[in-house]
């Protein structure tokens, strides 16, 4: 799934409660269920959740704790761009009124292992 990394920097508003800097972006995640791997992408995401998209019908597998991989672009990382293993707990499941056939989900992250950097594409 390739697409455009798009990033805005500090989503939060006088009336936010989180206390983190979000990052607006758009870049692949996969989330692992059992031995299944369910590509998405994110909306947004901290240093402590993510909001991400996935398929309608691949997000009935998701309740409760969940695993994933997220690979981070170099403008966030202010680095090399890496890739972070994160094991997380799903706060917030919704309908998008932008694409019918996708579910939004929050996570919140629990723990993460940053596994290097990120593959480039062939």
């Amino acid at each position: 799934m390739n697409r455009t990394v798009y990033i805005t920097q500090d989503l939060t508003t006088s009336d936010d409660r989180r206390g983190s800097q979000r990052f607006r972006t758009s870049v692949p995640i996969t989330v692992f269920v059992g031995d299944s791997e369910i590509p998405g992408y994110t909306r947004d995401l901290s240093n402590r959740g993510v909001y991400f998209y996935l398929d309608l019908a691949d997000s009935a597998q998701i309740d409760g704790n969940v695993e994933f991989l997220v690979e981070f672009p170099a403008e966030i990382t202010l680095s090399a761009s890496c890739r972070i293993r994160s094991r997380g707990r799903v706060v917030r499941k919704e309908r998008t009124s932008r694409n019918f056939a996708e579910i939004g989900m929050a996570t919140e992250i629990l723990n993460y292992s940053i596994l290097g950097e990120a593959i480039s594409p062939a």
